[in-house]
């Protein structure tokens, strides 16, 4: 499978649900309490960090969404705090204050990256219920996409009012759910429960078969667009209205905590459908996105650099043909990892050795080449009629299946310069045949601290000389 990650920036999302403060506490386990056989810690740091629906929130806003969070919360230090946090991260929050009942926080002791406890402080938040769903119904007409995290802590005893209001306001509601009853979720777009709560639902399966045999059904009972049922360490199994169903293997290369794993697969799937992505490819990258996620401790984010840099690691996705929005995106990702971006344009109408040749040189100054494509109409005001010979669809494809290049980007104008300030590449290049001081866009390059180089010229290799030799072939 093929992947490329959405433009998520401009989407609306909107999370509702049970939020929490997860605290953690750090330190060394070094002895046995004299007092009673439990180990004694000695703590030498702590750290807040927003859990539950506020998690799924801050997932979204990572990738660039934006993000109104709707959650019941105390009227206490906890709830400022959870505000604080989520504020500064870009989330819009949007609490029901409680004076009565306190903000749900989660305290773990982890004593070298193991959890050795967890004290939960909460009540249940069933008298914040209706309140919570008229803010989402009001929110509605600004949304995108709504996420719903159930945690099972009341603020959601209203699900089946909030998923009729999204239906009736036509937007896509996905549901992390809990509990036996499945059937207060009817007619969600999604949901995404994990294996051990779909057992508890479907009951058990001897084999892969019947868990997607026993998935359909439960999707065509609660006329479900998709479910995804997160199975840890053995991956996810996807099934969809008129689509075959999708297993999907694990992608964590090691794994130090699950706290907050569903928050993110919940977070990435509905960002990914938001933006245009199939169910396949969305539960593609919330798949990616958990493995990575469990390699952090406690509660975490996932950014679009790190989903990025993951498709690059397993040559499934990260290069490849696109448009400049896209480009400017994946650019940008290359960047914060530090890799250094040359860049080359040209007709490209009938390669030959010395492209293939050329391309590797330019590869050679860096980390990632991208090369820009004159379209058809821009070829002929170049070079006339009948150029080009090979139609642009088939040049760029060409060239995006050479090893030397990551990108491949057209662009209609006669010159790149439009795509190069977009671009911003660390070293821009010609071939030998053109001064440093002609090549379109190197006053842009130098200007933002680049590098401007012409390269080798090889003799006898062109594509005129190619096309002249053809038409000189007895018919």
């Amino acid at each position: 499978m093929t992947l490329a990650i959405p433009n998520f920036s401009g989407l609306r999302v909107l999370v509702a649900g049970d939020a929490m403060l997860d605290e953690y506490w750090f330190g060394d386990a070094g002895r046995i309490s004299p007092e009673a056989p439990v180990p004694v810690v000695r703590t030498g740091s702590s750290e807040q960090r927003p859990g539950g629906a506020a998690n799924v929130a801050l997932n979204a806003a990572a990738l660039g969404a934006d993000v109104r969070l709707v959650a019941a919360v105390g009227r206490d230090e906890r709830g400022d705090a959870l505000e604080r946090m989520l504020t500064v991260a870009g989330v819009r929050c949007d609490f029901v204050r409680s004076p009565e009942l306190p903000t749900i926080h989660k305290l773990r002791v982890l004593a070298r990256n193991q959890q050795l406890i967890r004290l939960d402080a909460e009540q249940p938040l069933d008298a914040c219920a209706e309140a919570l769903a008229e803010r989402v119904g009001a929110a509605l007409p600004a949304t995108d996409i709504a996420l719903l995290s159930d945690y099972a802590k009341g603020s959601l005893s209203r699900v089946e009012a909030l998923i009729e209001s999204c239906l009736a306001a036509k937007v896509r509601v996905l549901v992390d759910p809990k509990g036996r009853d499945f059937a207060k979720y009817r007619g969600a777009s999604a949901l995404t429960p994990n294996e051990s709560e779909f057992a508890a639902v479907a009951g058990s399966w001897p084999g892969e078969e019947e868990l997607l045999s026993k998935a359909e059904g439960l999707r065509a009972e609660l006329a479900l667009e998709f479910l995804l049922v997160t199975r840890g360490p053995r991956g996810m199994a996807l099934v969809s209205s008129g689509a075959p169903p999708l297993t999907l293997a694990a992608q964590a290369r090691e794994v130090f905590d699950v706290t907050g794993a569903g928050d993110t697969v919940l977070a990435l799937l509905g960002a990914s459908l938001a933006a245009g992505a199939s169910p396949d490819d969305a539960a593609a990258l919330a798949n990616l996105g958990a493995g990575i996620v469990v390699g952090k401790i406690g509660v975490a984010t996932v950014s679009r650099a790190e989903l990025s840099l993951a498709l690059h690691r397993r040559g499934s996705g990260g290069r490849g043909l696109v448009e400049l929005d896209e480009l400017a995106g994946v650019v940008a990702d290359a960047k914060v990892r530090g890799e250094r971006i040359v860049m080359t344009n040209g007709c490209f109408d009938i390669l030959h050795s010395g492209h293939v040749s050329y391309l590797e040189e330019a590869k050679a100054l860096g980390d990632r080449l991208v090369v820009a494509v004159n379209d058809d109409d821009s070829v002929r005001r170049l070079k006339g009629a009948p150029r080009p010979i090979t139609p642009l669809a088939d040049r760029m494809a060409v060239l995006a299946g050479l090893a030397a290049v990551d990108w491949v980007v057209p662009f209609a104008e006669d010159t790149p310069a439009a795509v190069v300030e977009r671009v911003l590449p660390d070293v821009l290049v010609k071939g030998g045949d053109w001064r440093p001081e002609d090549i379109a866009g190197g006053d842009t390059v130098l200007a933002n601290g680049g590098q401007v180089r012409s390269l080798g010229f090889r003799e006898g290799r062109s594509t005129s000389a190619l096309i002249r030799a053809l038409r000189e072939l007895p018919d």
